[in-house]
């Protein structure tokens, strides 16, 4: 039982590190204490309470989370502390032991991160739990005993089952809509499976639901986000072919976008139904991870190039102005200069729009580390350079072929001192002159032709027609 009095009046402060899934959550909780009477700490104002949303997709991830908790101890001595995400699932007890941490919950917890804290933070306080927690005969924190710093909660990852619903837009116009968690693909370099647990998800109905209700709050674009959304069903026996299509007949919505989805998942049914669909953009991220089939067999990855070039094509046959995103991973065990350069030349050939680069980590326990072959860390940076390049080059081109053209925008409020921008319905970003911007056009859809690149080469320049 929650007890909202122990929340009236007190600031929260958050940070969050690593992929838009967390930062959605991280706001879905900001909202639920906001509910309760809890109000966002201002810069540099004192907050009661910190939360923590962690990433752990590499090492330096790793290292700025313990940053980031240090820093937020130290900007806020006296608030109750918790952190949750990857990186407190798979290191919960080295996070504990960092001085100021009150709480620590893992990936299955998280979901009642809400009970948690309500707990935590009035043991602290007062040192037990509140009479009506008593009288329910719900057992106080800790088995029993008052709050202590550090105290963890996890579950093992074969343990993990619940499902965290998570559906804001935070500071943001588009809303991200978490369809799916976890993973049950296992990888070779990766440790998401043992972070987040095996794939699950909750009810079409629940998510069409959600939908409306962003609709009745003005909403006009949902990001679809999940950790291998493509796997949705494996809970509720469902289709993710049938997700989109529930969701593209959501009255109010104007544009669904799909975060990130395997290319084995992404099925011909699927790209020839957002060809023709209402609400579902021409904008596809799909993850690569390496042009050299030799090393996708090292990743254990369930695709070659050959599937990967088909989906691709197929989708450029029926969405010609249709932006592609693709990660891809350079410098992992095994990847020998002539494996990169395939994957070199096979980026080069492909009809992508931009590529988002990360460098290989080593992650302890993962079974890439039994792979021989170790690339340099001057070569990773080296192999990340041609490939960022690459990716510019194939950007700007993207959006100079596109300059003069008309599209619609769905803009977003401008941050302090610059420039309001928005995207196209194929994510081209553009820029609105700061004569031209106002503060009514935030979460408006409006026709613009678009102009030169900007400085950067970053956007195109948007004019109102």
């Amino acid at each position: 039982m929650i007890d909202t009095s122990v929340f009236q009046g007190k600031r929260a402060a958050y940070y969050t590190l690593g992929c838009k899934l967390n930062f959605s959550e991280t706001s879905t909780f900001g909202k639920m204490l906001q509910e309760m009477g809890v109000v966002t700490a201002r810069k540099g104002e004192p907050a009661d309470i910190c939360l923590i949303n962690t990433c752990s997709v590499t090492e330096v991830a790793d290292h700025k989370c313990r940053q980031a908790i240090r820093r937020m101890v130290r900007q806020h001595p006296k608030a109750f502390v918790v952190v949750t995400g990857c990186y407190a699932q798979l290191e919960a007890e080295e996070v504990s032991h960092i001085e100021g941490v009150d709480l620590v919950l893992g990936s299955n917890e998280k979901a009642q991160l809400i009970q948690f804290l309500n707990d935590g933070f009035l043991a602290k306080s007062i040192g037990s739990v509140s009479e009506e927690g008593v009288a329910a005969g719900r057992e106080p924190v800790l088995q029993g005993e008052s709050c202590r710093p550090g105290e963890v909660y996890r579950q093992k990852t074969k343990d993990i089952r619940s499902f965290a619903p998570s559906c804001s837009r935070g500071n943001r116009t588009r809303y991200f809509l978490k369809v799916q968690d976890g993973c049950s693909y296992f990888c070779t370099y990766c440790t998401i499976p043992y972070a987040r647990g095996f794939s699950r998800n909750p009810s079409i109905a629940s998510l069409v639901e959600q939908a409306e209700q962003v609709a009745q709050e003005g909403g006009k674009e949902i990001v679809l986000t999940g950790v291998n959304i493509g796997d949705f069903g494996k809970t509720t026996h469902e289709r993710f072919m049938d997700l989109v299509m529930a969701l593209d007949g959501v009255e109010g919505i104007s544009r669904f976008r799909i975060s990130s989805l395997e290319p084995d998942l992404l099925s011909d049914e699927l790209i020839a139904y957002c060809a023709e669909s209402r609400a579902f953009m021409p904008h596809f991220h799909i993850p690569l991870q390496s042009g050299s089939d030799e090393v996708l067999k090292l990743m254990h990855r369930r695709y070659d190039t050959a599937l990967f070039a088909h989906k691709i094509q197929l989708i450029k046959e029926k969405m010609p102005d249709a932006f592609i995103g693709v990660d891809v991973m350079v410098g992992t065990r095994g990847e020998t200069p002539e494996y990169f350069e395939a994957c070199y030349r096979f980026l080069e050939g492909l009809d992508v729009t931009q590529l988002h680069v990360f460098p290989y980590s080593e992650r302890p326990g993962t079974a890439a580390l039994k792979i021989p072959y170790v690339v340099a860390e001057k070569e990773k940076k080296a192999r990340s350079k041609r490939l960022l390049a690459l990716s510019d080059e194939k950007t700007q081109a993207f959006y100079a072929a596109r300059i003069g053209q008309e599209a619609e925008v769905l803009f977003e409020k401008a941050p302090r001192g610059r420039a309001m921008h928005g995207f196209t319905q194929n994510y081209i970003r553009v820029e609105l002159p700061p004569m031209e911007a106002k503060e009514e056009y935030d979460n408006q859809l409006m026709r613009v032709r678009l102009g030169e690149l900007n400085h950067d080469k970053t956007a195109l320049r948007a004019y109102l027609i």
